[in-house]
């Protein structure tokens, strides 16, 4: 599933004096099943930019399109059914829940797509078993290592078997060797079949052999390539 981007533009506080244009006029396709990586230093317009294309967030003006489908003027509550069927998301600091356990981080994005909590279970059991983290189901997810947090926030993203995973910085909290563990996973992921879009001003993701294609961006608008 192609994703497309026409002049999109993202304003905040328009109209008022401190308003700001995060997104100047961006026009970017992205192909399915490839390792894309948006680079750019902090306030380049990344993450805002990736907001949109994962639903979060609308543009200000422009098209989006997802396959066939233009999504960028949708109601939200359609937005909503596209974001849990399409997407997972990788967040930069996890946004792990504290006071829930592993298992029931992981399950979270879920709820509203599986009534059946056994299924549910098995689901997210089936994950920690991947990714190695089945002793660690029944813990708080404050008692995980950086590394850990790190693989179950993959676990998480991938509950709902998205097309699409997005990931913004996700290496900013890491040191060297969890990020290139972190690559490692991310090409597992590309090799079964997923479209991978990350932001990241880090060379251990940009520069990664996994990473098919680099977009860099300044002040909200795309550097030539």
């Amino acid at each position: 599933m192609f994703i497309e981007l026409t002049d999109i533009k993202k304003a905040f506080n328009q109209g008022r004096p401190n308003e700001f244009w995060a997104i100047q006029g961006v026009s970017l396709k992205i192909e399915p099943n490839k390792v894309t990586c948006l680079k750019g230093a902090s306030g380049s317009g990344k993450t805002t930019l990736l907001s949109m294309i994962g639903c979060l967030s609308r543009p200000t003006s422009g098209r989006i399109q997802l396959g066939d489908r233009t999504i960028s003027g949708l109601p939200e509550r359609f937005l909503t059914d596209i974001r849990r069927h399409t997407f997972g998301f990788i967040f930069q600091k996890f946004n792990l829940i504290q006071g829930l356990s592993v298992l029931e981080n992981i399950m979270l994005p879920a709820y509203p797509l599986v009534p059946d909590h056994k299924v549910l279970v098995e689901s997210a059991s089936r994950l920690l078993d991947h990714f190695n983290l089945s002793s660690k189901a029944d813990n708080p997810v404050e008692w995980l290592s950086g590394g850990e947090a790190q693989r179950v926030a993959i676990c998480r993203a991938l509950i709902n078997d998205p097309k699409i995973l997005i990931a913004d910085e996700p290496t900013a909290n890491l040191d060297t060797k969890l990020s290139r563990e972190f690559m490692g996973l991310i090409d597992e992921l590309y090799q079964s079949g997923k479209t991978i879009l990350i932001t990241s001003h880090d060379p251990v993701v940009f520069d990664s052999p996994v990473v098919n294609r680099v977009v860099e961006m300044c002040d909200g608008l795309l550097v030539q390539e």
